[in-house]
């Protein structure tokens, strides 16, 4: 989890800017999204499984699309 230490002197916009940077650096906002909703087991795997389809079917099109120009 992000942390600042916030040294004497320093101004705030400084330390608000190091601060989001240190967010963006390790996912938060990602993780929050992605925890938002509560998903089962049987969600995940259904969606991987479209994923790989998907990925599978692309590249079977690309295949065909390169054999038809030989």
């Amino acid at each position: 989890m992000p942390g600042l230490i916030v040294r004497d002197g320093e101004d705030f916009e400084s330390a608000y800017r190091k601060f989001k940077r240190q967010v963006d650096r390790n996912l938060v906002v990602v993780e929050i999204r992605k925890r938002r909703f509560f998903e089962p087991k049987s969600e995940i795997r259904k969606k991987e499984k479209i994923a790989t389809r998907k990925k599978l079917l692309r590249k079977l099109w690309m295949l065909r699309r390169y054999e038809s120009k030989l």
